[in-house]
């Protein structure tokens, strides 16, 4: 499904610049670097519209800001003016009275061509300052969108770091009972609207992964019997195998450029890492052992690739440079390690850890030092970073569940969140920020 550009147009940042001169007037911002932030009172008004659209988006709007853990909307029942003329500077003391740091107003208006044109305005009450400001032009099936980079652009500017809001989410959906669990991949924002398949019922599917710069995904599949690695176009739907090995291929993984995948490729019992440049089709073995060596991901400068590996007697971490030398084990914690993946911001590998007979999801630093658990349960796996690199997404399945489901945190390890999917769900992989 090819996605129509959005026109954005930036618009009044001179308050917002002029409030920088003066150490008096410093803004509202939040400081998402300190761990556990008490999240910050803001009010969101209902965007004034002719056909109630208006709302709509501010209500997603709203919905995003709150799951980041990081912004506390206030209750509309609390507002002291019901209707805010988003043209004119607000009443500031109508807003602080009810402790909102920052004030979100907007209005959606149809053009002549039945485009949609939606304007925001962020106001900080105390300084009485506007923040930013800005408007886009898009068509009306892409309300969801508008709403979700309005989102990013008060994110963004409020704590200094790209959002995540507007991006999508794949996954393999699983239905029918355990003993015979049809898997599907399926494709999602990342609020968990829009559903879509992306394939049928006939084959399992697994780990399915998004191209750093393309509307591409690549994924595990056990079609015609033999598991094989796929490449999948999303505006298309053509589907392509990534090269014809002897043996079962699996866990891929697009490089940062786009240009390669790497993945595991399993003979006489053992398995190894490969990776095939997509242009050439020509392939390089990375790792020769007489092991389980998989999941494996790469730095986001390419440099480096980390993977899990048996070759010490159970599951650990490793890391290598990204031609295959340098190999070391960086995870020396009890238990079991799995599922490694780098984080888009360099700084933390996330995993699965096994240990206690309960599974965690956690973080490290690549050096493997700061070992850090963010939530435990008794089948968590699989995490997948948004691309700022600020929380995880991952899926769990509670003891006598009948099924997994997804689950989202951040770094904290406080904000963990149920991400509502019509089916079981597992195998999540976030995009990045859609253009």
């Amino acid at each position: 499904m090819k996605i129509p550009p959005l026109l954005r147009f930036l618009f009044v940042l001179a308050a917002a610049a002029c409030a920088f001169s003066s150490p008096a007037m410093a803004l509202v911002q939040i400081n998402i670097s300190k761990g556990n932030v008490n999240p910050m009172p803001i009010a969101i008004t209902d965007f004034a519209s002719t056909n109630g659209i208006g709302a709509q988006i501010s209500s997603v709007v709203e919905a995003d800001l709150k799951r980041s853990g990081l912004f506390a909307p206030i209750s509309h029942s609390a507002f002291i003016e019901k209707n805010v003329n988003p043209d004119a500077a607000p009443n500031m003391q109508n807003w602080t009275v009810l402790n909102a740091q920052a004030l979100v107003v907007g209005k959606i208006t149809q053009e002549g061509d039945g485009r949609l044109r939606a304007e925001f305005r962020l106001w900080d009450t105390y300084a009485g300052q506007q923040m930013a400001g800005q408007q886009f032009y898009t068509q009306p099936e892409n309300w969801r969108r508008v709403a979700h980079i309005i989102a990013d652009a008060i994110y963004e500017r409020i704590t200094g770091e790209k959002g995540y809001f507007d991006t999508r989410i794949v996954f393999v959906s699983e239905t029918g009972p355990k003993n015979n669990r049809q898997r599907q991949l399926a494709i999602m924002d990342q609020d968990g609207a829009n559903v879509r398949m992306l394939t049928n019922n006939a084959s399992i599917v697994m780990t399915p992964r998004f191209s750093p710069n393309r509307q591409e995904i690549t994924y595990m599949s056990y079609e015609g019997g033999q598991p094989r690695v796929y490449l999948l176009q999303l505006e298309t739907g053509q589907r392509e195998v990534v090269g014809n090995f002897p043996g079962m291929t699996f866990a891929p993984r697009f490089s940062p450029d786009g240009q390669r995948v790497i993945m595991s490729l399993s003979e006489n019992g053992n398995a190894n890492i490969y990776t095939m440049d997509l242009r050439s089709r020509t392939t390089t073995r990375l790792t020769s052992t007489n092991a389980i060596d998989t999941s494996p991901s790469y730095s986001p400068d390419g440099r480096q690739i980390t993977f899990e590996s048996d070759r010490g007697g159970q599951q650990e971490i490793y890391v290598m440079n990204a031609d295959g030398s340098n190999q070391h084990r960086i995870s020396f914690g009890q238990g079991a390690y799995s599922t490694p993946v780098w984080s888009p911001r360099g700084d933390l590998i996330a995993f699965t850890k096994l240990s206690g007979g309960k599974f965690s999801i956690g973080v490290m630093k690549p050096d493997g030092s700061g070992e850090r658990l963010l939530t435990t349960g008794f089948h968590n796996e699989g995490p997948t970073w948004a691309p700022n690199g600020r929380v995880l997404m991952y899926f769990s399945e509670p003891a006598g569940a009948p099924g997994p489901y997804l689950h989202s945190i951040d770094l904290t390890g406080y904000n963990e969140l149920t991400v509502k999917t019509p089916a079981f769900a597992s195998d999540p992989a976030w995009s990045p920020l859609l253009e």
